[in-house]
């Protein structure tokens, strides 16, 4: 059988995330959005979206992207939340059989205003 292989990241809370005011998380918040939205508009993104009711509830998002890990890794190093300690980015090489998967082009909100309109 042949497969196709993504890359895979699980954006987790680590265990020692800063506790931050409202206004700052929700700045960074947003920031992590828009940086995540950067990546759509530059092709690099093939899904995204949170998690949610996760057995682990540090687990907070899933993205697939269409760069090797080495380049995802990098990618999310930049990732305002990440360099702000509030998330951390687990990256893996997902495999699945070949023609298995087809991936729309489906636009990601850039700001939280956006992600909480639900259009």
């Amino acid at each position: 059988m042949r497969y196709d292989q993504h890359t895979v990241v699980l954006l987790a809370q680590p265990s020692d995330a800063p506790q931050l005011p409202p206004e700052a998380f929700d700045r960074l918040h947003a920031a992590h959005l828009a940086h995540q939205a950067g990546l759509v508009e530059q092709d690099l993104v093939l899904a995204a979206g949170p998690l949610v009711d996760a057995d682990d509830e540090r687990l907070r998002g899933f993205v697939v992207l269409s760069v090797h890990p080495d380049m995802a890794r990098e990618l999310f190093h930049n990732d305002p939340a990440v360099r702000a300690g509030l998330l951390e980015a687990r990256v893996m090489r997902w495999m699945v059989p070949e023609g298995n998967l087809r991936f729309e082009g489906v636009p990601v909100p850039r700001s939280m205003l956006a992600a909480a309109a639900g259009d």
